[in-house]
């Protein structure tokens, strides 16, 4: 089993910044990826951003160029750096680890954009 916990979410003001960490603890080998997505009431989870264990990135068209993320191996932990905020970006964010025991999400962390 893994376990995966959020922590970093809150409210963030237009043009502004959070940065959401997640780590994993648990039955953590043989990682092929984690990734942050995100949700909102009524409508579908959308993938934010992925990293392979090589850092092999990929974003939505969204958040490119606006958000980073990044992975600390041996904490087996992953972050993602939003930068110039939106209140579009306003959602539940989850992590996602993929690996050979399975797929396993976190509980997640709201973000609110707001002024």
């Amino acid at each position: 089993q893994v376990q995966l916990v959020e922590s970093g979410g809150g409210l963030g003001q237009p043009g502004g910044s959070l940065r959401l960490t997640c780590t994993a603890s648990g039955d953590t080998m043989g990682i092929s990826g984690m990734g942050w997505y995100r949700e909102n009431p009524g409508k579908m989870r959308e993938q934010v951003a992925t990293i392979t264990p090589g850092g092999a990135t990929d974003y939505a068209p969204s958040v490119k160029d606006r958000f980073t993320i990044s992975r600390d191996g041996n904490k087996n932990t992953i972050y993602l750096q939003m930068n110039d905020v939106i209140p579009e970006d306003t959602a539940l964010y989850s992590c996602r680890l993929v690996s050979t025991a399975g797929k396993y999400w976190g509980s997640g962390t709201q973000v609110t954009v707001s002024s």
